[in-house]
């Protein structure tokens, strides 16, 4: 690897000046805290008979506000909605363009099944079936992620037709699910409707930020902050919403699987903020080089960050489990001295995460180059 000093100012040279600096920015903090808050929340652990999960959130029900600043994914459909609209109207045809597009998406995830199939296949007469059921559940839970990122990004010439109509009508698809699912007593797979839909509401603003209304929606930052906070808290105290923006095990809903109305009020607020704080972001990333360098690496392979974190973590805690169980790794979360615990076992998730990029980020590398990357 290069010295860092001189990475730095490699990365620092080869940015063009126009560079939408605070559009690389927000991406890299949303993926970076959608790793953080699983690494926090997902504690791996020997069972009885089997390698079981669960979530520290299950025994600290009072702490459920903390997952309000684990959760940014509305931040990255934002961000996504956005290049992917920037991108689209640069290109020349559709198919080509959503092909590149898809092979960028693709590659990362050919290498993590390929990997995982191959590691599976070779555990399968050693390990538990309940075991790699739980393995491959946790390293695969990504995918859900990537696979509705890629159905809107397809979608984006029709999400620029709607224009100002496309929120609108993401939140009113969200809300009719939800008072079907839960007012009106229907069946719970209506709830999955809201799985494109909810995450369409912050891809459809980001389609809209890259459009001709671009400043008018840059004022919207403190309305949004606003307006979906208060909405979000709303649904919770009055509506029965769960606190918690991530799944807790045991909680007959989740606002994350499929996302609620709750899910989306929450994501509004969050794009509010991310366009209030784009200019003082950019800014900053401006003025330090060496943090530039950082998010410019991160968004070069957010896939691949994206899609291996949880083997990271796998990896490290399987360790944990081998010496018997230490605190926070490989035990059962069990309260706040196992976040505490926790906590200091990021610098070695990080560890081993920066291992597994330094191998397959090139599958992701040779997907292209040009503009901003997805």
């Amino acid at each position: 690897m290069r010295e860092p000093g001189v990475l730095v100012r490699r990365i620092a040279d080869s940015t063009p000046a126009d560079r939408e600096r605070e559009v690389d920015g927000l991406r890299a903090i949303a993926i970076l805290g959608v790793v953080f808050g699983h690494w926090i929340v997902t504690g791996v652990y020997a069972g009885a008979d089997h390698w079981q999960t669960d979530s520290p959130l299950r025994r600290l029900p009072d702490y459920a506000p903390v997952t309000w600043l684990l959760q940014p994914l509305a931040v990255f459909f934002l961000v996504g909605g956005y290049v992917a609209a920037r991108s689209h109207a640069r290109a020349d045809r559709y198919r080509p363009w959503a092909r590149r597009r898809m092979i960028r998406l693709g590659r990362p995830i050919a290498a993590l099944l390929a990997v995982w199939t191959v590691a599976i296949a070779l555990l399968a007469d050693f390990v538990p079936g309940d075991t790699l059921h739980t393995l491959g559940k946790l390293v695969l839970s990504p995918l859900w992620f990537v696979l509705v990122y890629a159905g809107l990004t397809a979608l984006t010439p029709l999400v620029v037709r709607l224009g100002r109509a496309g929120p609108v009508l993401a939140i009113g698809t969200v809300a009719l699910v939800d008072l079907t699912r839960f007012a009106a007593d229907g069946p719970a797979a209506v709830g999955w409707v809201n799985v494109l839909a909810g995450w369409l509401v912050p891809y459809s603003l980001g389609v809209l930020w890259a459009g001709p209304h671009r400043a008018r929606i840059e004022r919207l930052g403190a309305p949004l902050l606003v307006a979906g906070a208060f909405a979000c808290a709303g649904l919770i105290r009055y509506c029965g919403y769960p606190v918690s923006m991530v799944g807790v095990p045991g909680e007959a809903i989740s606002n994350l699987n499929p996302p609620t109305a709750a899910a989306v009020a929450f994501g509004l607020a969050q794009c509010g903020l991310a366009l209030l704080v784009r200019a003082p972001l950019r800014r900053a990333l401006s003025r330090h080089p060496g943090i530039w360098a950082a998010v410019a690496l991160v968004n070069l392979s957010a896939m691949t960050v994206f899609l291996w974190h949880q083997s990271a973590m796998l990896a490290v805690t399987s360790i944990g489990i081998g010496l018997g169980g230490l605190p926070g790794l490989g035990t059962a979360p069990d309260g706040l001295p196992w976040i505490a615990a926790r906590v200091g076992w990021m610098s070695a998730f990080a560890a081993v995460l920066l291992a597994l990029w330094a191998v397959f980020h090139r599958w992701e590398a040779g997907a292209g180059r040009s503009g901003h990357r997805t």
